[in-house]
């Protein structure tokens, strides 16, 4: 680094460039050379300092082309060149819309030519939104390796088991060398951790080759604390009228907003564009505040509909009008995480009353509501708070709500990072999973639970000592109010986010799909993925052709029909309940009923037990078990006594 910054600058004049340019910042890669752009409303003079590896660096000094944007031409420039902009003859910085970085989120930005990557995916076709089953990965932690490259090789898996869309935890360059994507600092520049551009565009189109998908979670609502430059080039990318958990809010709706607007409208376009991404999901909309006439979240869904994409929405506030049309006065947004079907499930099986827990008491009767109408919440009060939460949500599609049963914070943001399995039963556990995979809302799964992963996942960083200490400090105050952290020794045993230890527990271990136990697991979640897949009763558009009801001997029910098929997902997440489906709302019409799938199946690890007596139609649960039948009345539909036995396997 001496040698870097020591050299002798050579100073060249740019060439002038349309005003046109303008929505294009940072370093783009021509034939011409490398076009600047950055916007700097304060600053008087813009300079791009270039050539970081060694040597002479020179200096190309960018015009002012009006509202507060900087631009020129460096016809010596070329891809791979080393560079930082630097405001007002004084300190230099890296690029905000840098699309790589060559040694940490400090240091220089690296001048990329999106244009060399050769494509492979010109016929793909992204499926549409009613159809998707999204699996949530961390890059870092989902293989061994942590890079894009090592997780190509795991698509066939994914392809096999039946997911058609991965969805990535941000990958915005970050400060360190490990993190869970949200205190990423530069949104256009993939990080560094994972390996470079390229090898993200060979993930996308190696996804794309099985049939994939590609999401990203993308973080508009707030940058990291270590790294974040954005008010040195203008104090104007952020309102001080509005604040959120983690700051100031960027400036959406302020003085000098629409290049703010645009920065972040045109984040999409661009991984869309350069990286042949299919879709977003950006990180705790709640937390984007935005009082302007037409809000950015109608900008930005529009922007990635125009490009064929999905946009998904975290929030929760349980508003409609975020999966509402913007044409209809809403945002826009295909899909929204909706949490309430997580906790009702999860309260049913632990009976956890801590944090958001306490609104729920894990009934079948919330289930039943929370599967009818996509989320509980819909206005009433609040059981613990009393405060009321949600809108009436019935008249949107099923597919608009995004359900789990795990995901990365329901995982990392317990003390110690446990999955799902490792605090319910077994029986709980697969009876949880079948009814995700086969109920109408849109599933996603969060890696490694599909065979139950015996890997936590951990919350983990990797700052600078002084903010690393107080990430430390801040993760065991959250859990001080617990009963079971009541004194110091019990704090002291939480995961030290900093430690590199934290992050390799987090990695999942592959070799467990060698196991019996895990590869039965497997075998549950690929079976019931593949009749989502092949029958359209699980996939329904519309409202219309199925209901949600709680029977009368204590379990739920749900009826899906399609033309070829009518059937009865019915549900007992507590155990022992025993009854008939005579006189029940819900199989009034079409029966006799078979069964078609037990989560229970010794084939899936259960113990293959008979619930189900097809002579009398009549149910008697042991442990905790989602069963599926099917109208034996009516013909048709894909399923076979080879596909699917209908006896204990």
């Amino acid at each position: 680094m001496e040698s870097r910054e020591t050299a002798l600058p050579v100073f060249v004049k740019s060439h002038a460039l349309p005003q046109a340019e303008f929505c294009q910042l940072g370093a783009t890669f021509t034939q011409a050379g490398v076009r600047y752009c950055a916007w700097s409303p304060e600053s008087r003079l813009v300079e791009v300092e270039i050539g970081f590896q060694g040597g002479t660096k020179r200096v190309v000094a960018l015009e002012s082309a009006g509202e507060g944007y900087h631009l020129g031409l460096d016809a010596e420039g070329r891809a791979g060149d080393w560079y930082k902009f630097r405001l007002d003859g004084g300190e230099s910085f890296p690029d905000p819309a840098s699309r790589a970085q060559a040694e940490s989120v400090h240091g220089p930005s690296i001048v990329v030519d999106a244009q060399s990557y050769k494509w492979h995916d010109a016929a793909w076709r992204r499926p549409e939104f009613r159809d998707l089953v999204i699996y949530e990965l961390h890059i870092g932690t989902f293989t061994l390796e942590g890079t894009f490259a090592a997780a190509i090789a795991k698509l066939p898996h994914l392809q096999a088991l039946g997911i058609n869309a991965i969805e990535l935890m941000p990958i915005a360059d970050f400060p360190g060398a490990r993190n869970w994507g949200y205190d990423g600092v530069l949104i256009y520049a993939p990080a560094r951790a994972y390996g470079t551009p390229d090898d993200l565009r060979r993930l996308v189109d190696a996804a794309h080759a099985h049939g994939i998908a590609v999401i990203l979670d993308v973080v508009y609502n707030h940058f990291g604390p270590d790294g974040n430059y954005l008010a040195r080039f203008s104090p104007a990318f952020f309102n001080p009228a509005h604040h959120t958990p983690w700051g100031a809010s960027f400036n959406f709706d302020g003085a000098r907003s629409r290049p703010v607007r645009d920065f972040f409208v045109q984040n999409p376009i661009y991984w869309m564009e350069e990286f042949h991404l299919d879709g977003f999901r950006l990180d705790a909309t709640h937390a984007i505040i935005d009082d302007s006439p037409r809000h950015i979240f109608a900008e930005i869904t529009e922007a990635i509909h125009a490009r064929g994409g999905y946009a998904v929405a975290e929030d929760a506030r349980n508003d409609a009008r975020l999966i509402e049309p913007v044409a209809e006065g809403g945002h826009g947004f295909d899909g929204v995480w909706a949490d309430d079907f997580h906790h009702v499930l999860r309260v049913s099986q632990t009976g956890e009353q801590a944090a958001y827990f306490e609104n729920f008491r894990g009934t079948t009767e919330e289930l039943v509501e929370t599967l009818r109408h996509g989320w509980l919440y819909r206005g009433q009060p609040a059981l613990a708070s009393g405060k009321s939460r949600g809108t009436a949500c019935r008249h949107l599609p099923p597919e608009r709500f995004i359900h789990c049963i795990s995901n990365h914070d329901q995982a990392g943001n317990r003390a110690f990072g446990e999955r799902l399995h490792a605090s319910v039963s077994a029986e709980g556990y697969r009876a949880l999973a079948m009814l995700l995979c086969l109920s109408p809302g849109t599933p996603m799964l969060f890696m490694g639970q599909e065979w139950a992963a015996t890997s936590p996942f951990l919350f983990f960083t990797d700052h600078h000592r002084e903010l690393g200490r107080l990430i430390t400090e801040g993760r065991r105050r959250e859990f001080a109010g617990f009963p079971e952290f009541g004194d110091g020794a019990a704090l002291e045993k939480i995961p030290d986010p900093q430690e590199a230890r934290t992050f390799l527990r987090s990695k999942l271990d592959w070799t467990e799909l060698g196991e019996e136990r895990h590869a039965q697991m497997l075998a549950l979640h690929a079976a019931c993925l593949r009749l989502r897949r092949e029958e359209s009763a699980f996939r329904p558009r519309t409202r219309d052709g199925w209901e949600a009801d709680a029977l009368r001997f204590g379990v739920g029910a749900l009826r899906l029909e399609s033309a070829a098929r009518n059937y009865l997902l019915v549900f007992d997440l507590a155990g022992s309940h025993a009854g008939s489906l005579a006189g029940e709302k819900v199989a009034r019409e079409g029966g006799p009923w078979e069964r078609v799938l037990s989560s229970n199946e010794v084939r899936f690890g259960g113990a293959g037990a008979e619930v189900f007596e097809a002579a009398t139609q009549t149910f008697r649960f042991g442990p905790p078990e989602t069963l599926l039948l099917r109208d034996a009345g009516k013909s048709g539909g894909i399923e076979s006594a080879q596909q699917f036995p209908t006896g204990r396997v």
